[in-house]
């Protein structure tokens, strides 16, 4: 069994996630892939049965972090140690991977990917400035300083079995921040690389959207 798990939340990708999938096995023929179908109203399934990968299905739509939460579930099953979030869109590096997991194997218990040390192809101006004030807002909250705090690559060390998300939308890149203060995780940033396209760009979050996600985190965050 592998020492590392990628875990893919995937909601209406079938455009994308074939790509994505084939691109991550034939880079890390030794992983394990586990993609968490949240209740995709297109094709998304049928497209990610692929031979060698576990294709998990919510039978309702939870959001985002109920996805990567239902994925580490199940690889805790496996007794796999280390796990990528990675997302299904085609905007992650697949090569950016290699190095976050040996900078696991160094000590750390989460790599979080920073497109602000690396690369962000074709960034909207309002995903570069809101992303930007996020951290502040994470820093206010958590005393956490990131200079990406809203990335979904990372690489995370789930030995700790109180590493868990509750906040099952999007919400859950900020309470993963949380939980870096909480559990005393040794964390470090890394350079990585995303690529917006037309495609992600139509899915990305608009500013309403974005409120609601920060109203989303505060209310989690009370009732925790």
């Amino acid at each position: 069994m592998s020492k590392v798990a990628i875990i893919i939340p995937m909601y209406n990708e079938e455009l994308t996630i074939k790509n994505v999938v084939l691109e991550l096995q034939q880079k890390y023929p030794d992983y394990e892939i586990i993609i968490v179908d949240d209740a995709s109203e297109d094709n998304s399934y049928k497209e990610a049965t692929i031979k060698g990968v576990w294709l998990l299905k919510h039978i309702v739509n939870l959001g985002q972090g109920a996805a990567i939460q239902t994925g580490i579930e199940f690889v805790r099953k496996l007794n796999i140690k280390y796990i990528i979030t990675f997302d299904a869109d085609g905007q992650h590096n697949a090569d950016d991977i290699k190095e976050f997991v040996a900078t696991l194997e160094k000590g750390y218990d989460i790599v979080l990917g920073s497109r602000f040390l690396g690369s962000a192809e074709n960034i909207s101006f309002f995903k570069k400035y809101f992303l930007k004030l996020s951290r502040i807002f994470t820093f206010i909250s958590t005393g956490i300083w990131l200079s990406d705090s809203h990335n979904g690559l990372r690489a995370i060390d789930i030995s700790n079995p109180n590493f868990n998300i509750t906040e099952n939308r999007m919400a859950h890149a900020s309470e993963i921040i949380d939980l870096i203060k909480k559990l005393n995780m040794k964390y470090i940033e890394k350079p990585c690389t995303i690529r917006y396209t037309s495609y992600s760009l139509k899915k990305g979050q608009s500013m309403s959207n974005a409120i609601g996600i920060i109203i989303e985190y505060i209310i989690g965050r009370l009732t925790r």
